[in-house]
């Protein structure tokens, strides 16, 4: 969402599209969070910059500041050493992206040296990760420890294709969803736009499940409280009462 940085927004006014689009598709609060990796250098000042500006030209939406934050040795020492450098709204929640060619055999290790610094791990986007794809029980072994699991919701939808989609579903079937993001990037191919995915999920698990993803928690994570306790599929089941349950998919 913040301009000339990354992949994502290239100008000014290309973000401002996106903001008005974000708030035509009901999204009042939107953490910017551009990358921290290899390729591109995460800049503080230069990030808060951005987001005045853009927060000066009155969209509707409210903006803060976070980083996707790409799980290496580097990163790591500095998260501990500066734990809200990188952290949702300066808060306690740490967006991690995960590398597509390795995943430490000592990530539960690492983890934890997060959160003895203040800092709760959320795994971004592992539906779009082939080696997170094969480790369904590795995640939810770091759930136990206290992680948390934000899908992109246009994976809930098949933008991201098949593998994206079923693997979403198998997370959402086995409690391990906390955060439905945009992880928003352009307006056409990534758009913000989140009011789909919230459908999808009140059609196939219920008001409930939906609104705790799409409101409750990231309210949370905003503003560093503890996130709801997921309910078990039989619990969002019972909500539905037989009018789209969640084995409906697998028939």
């Amino acid at each position: 969402m913040l301009f000339g940085l990354d992949d994502g927004s290239p100008t000014f006014e290309n973000s401002l599209a996106m903001l008005r689009m974000a708030a035509e598709h009901g999204t009042t609060d939107l953490i910017c969070t551009p990358h921290a990796n290899p390729t591109y250098k995460y800049l503080p000042d230069v990030n808060r910059e951005r987001l005045a500006q853009l927060d000066a030209a009155g969209t509707g939406v409210r903006l803060y500041l976070g980083c996707d934050f790409h799980l290496s040795y580097d990163n790591i020492q500095d998260a501990v050493a500066n734990p809200r450098k990188y952290t949702l709204n300066q808060k306690n929640y740490l967006l991690v992206e995960f590398s597509d060619l390795l995943i430490f055999h000592n990530t539960a290790e690492i983890f934890a040296r997060l959160a003895e610094a203040g800092m709760i791990p959320i795994i971004t986007h592992p539906e779009r990760n082939d080696l997170l794809r094969q480790r369904i029980d590795k995640i939810a072994a770091w759930v136990e420890e206290g992680a948390r699991v934000q899908v992109t919701a246009n994976s809930l939808t098949g933008k991201f294709g098949r593998r994206a989609e079923t693997f979403s579903r198998e997370l959402l079937n086995r409690d391990l969803v906390h955060i439905i993001a945009s992880d928003a990037h352009d307006l056409e191919h990534r758009p913000p736009v989140m009011d789909l995915a919230h459908q999808w999920l009140r059609e196939n698990y219920g008001d409930g499940l939906a609104d705790m993803l799409c409101i409750v928690n990231p309210e949370a994570a905003l503003k560093g409280k503890p996130m709801a306790p997921t309910p078990s599929r039989s619990e969002t089941d019972a909500e539905n009462h037989g009018s789209a349950k969640w084995y409906q998919f697998w028939r």
